[in-house]
């Protein structure tokens, strides 16, 4: 797709640069770069690292299946 696009000239310049010095087109950097930028999957910059309180205790009690759903409902309603 053939697009028009608006650049500071220091930062066109220093892409040129990088283009000549590594044998690729201008095109091919900038694709590159948003290549590199946009499909960066990493991590989120935002994420927050989430921490979580825990009890001293003995585990799970007799007969707690923690994969039936409605039985936890049960368990948790006749408390």
């Amino acid at each position: 797709m053939r697009t028009t696009i608006q650049l500071n000239d220091q930062l066109h310049q220093l892409a040129r640069e990088y283009a000549v010095m590594h044998g690729k087109t201008f095109t091919a950097v900038l694709e590159e770069a948003l290549r590199e930028k946009l499909l960066k999957r990493d991590k989120k910059p935002n994420s927050k690292r989430i921490s979580l309180k825990t009890v001293k205790g003995q585990g799970l009690q007799a007969g707690i299946d923690l994969d039936n759903n409605a039985g936890l409902l049960d368990l948790m309603d006749a408390r």
